[in-house]
């Protein structure tokens, strides 16, 4: 599946424009440009407004590529992780990070990042890099494993799995393993609201792209790149990561906080895009001289 299959629905897209407030001939970030959604409409929102658009992923990068043909002079596209990113002093009005999963990385089986069709565990956002869900799941050792698996996936029954995957693997496939751990828990918890591997699944996504370290990097690295009045966007979908934002915004001497609550999705948003649920939005702005 190629760049022109990507496809990522830009949540709280109003919000996001509305609240970095677009300038005429700004130069604005989008760290996870996706399928390029937000940033076209960023370019849409003044004149001779210009994006930098980062992505790690290349079909991403691909997609964006293709979404904003129409801008070409006023898109500068680079293939990066985030948090390797080299964030230049005062050179944007503004920065928006969508840090969701893409409806492509869900629905495109050889991705591995979803248990809805067999694949091998992948689960790589960049494919240059080594590591793999299938390399977690298969050498770690059952503490390791129940460390992520708690602190990744919040998940009740960590060392419980843990302990079952290191008796029972190698793991190759994702309904191999997602099948295991349901049959590993108790019935109220098999039967529960949400599949008992979706705790599991988000914690090795998050260690495969060590997500929230970068995460932590890009909160650190990126006020001093707004420049005065510049702002900064972010979106995230787990309270690990909401967490991390409101607090590293807060806490930043560059920064004054706008959103005193996050912004979530309205209910027609969420009747089209359900993934738009538990997205928050937190805004900040870097300081006046």
């Amino acid at each position: 599946m190629g760049g022109g299959d990507f496809f990522h629905l830009p949540v709280l897209s109003r919000e996001v424009i509305a609240g970095l407030a677009i300038r005429p001939g700004g130069h604005y970030l989008d760290v996870t440009v996706g399928g390029g959604g937000h940033s076209r409409l960023i370019l849409e929102a003044a004149s001779d407004v210009r994006v930098t658009a980062v992505d790690q992923d290349e079909d991403a990068l691909a997609a964006a590529r293709k979404q904003l043909s129409g801008f070409e002079d006023r898109v500068k596209f680079i293939r990066s992780n985030f948090a390797a990113f080299d964030f230049p002093l005062e050179a944007f009005d503004g920065i928006i990070a969508d840090l969701g999963v893409s409806s492509y990385h869900l629905d495109a089986p050889e991705r591995g990042f979803s248990f809805r069709h067999t694949a091998d565990l992948d689960m790589r956002m960049d494919r240059r890099q080594a590591l793999t869900a299938a390399d977690i799941i298969n050498y770690w050792d059952e503490k390791e494993l129940a460390d992520i698996f708690f602190h990744y996936g919040e998940e009740r029954l960590s060392r419980r799995i843990a302990r079952r995957i290191v008796e029972k693997r190698p793991f190759y496939t994702t309904t191999e393993l997602a099948d295991a751990i349901a049959s590993w828990v108790p019935g109220k918890y098999r039967h529960g609201r949400i599949h008992p591997a979706t705790r599991v699944f988000q914690a090795l996504r998050i260690a495969v792209n060590d997500e929230l370290k970068s995460l932590e990097t890009l909160l650190e690295v990126a006020p001093p790149s707004l420049v005065p009045g510049g702002r900064i966007a972010i979106i995230s979908f787990h309270s690990l990561e909401d967490r991390l934002v409101k607090h590293s915004l807060r806490n930043s001497p560059l920064l004054k906080v706008l959103t005193k609550k996050p912004i979530i999705a309205q209910p027609d948003e969420i009747a089209q895009n359900p993934r738009s649920r538990s997205a928050k939005l937190r805004i900040a702005q870097r300081e006046l001289d």
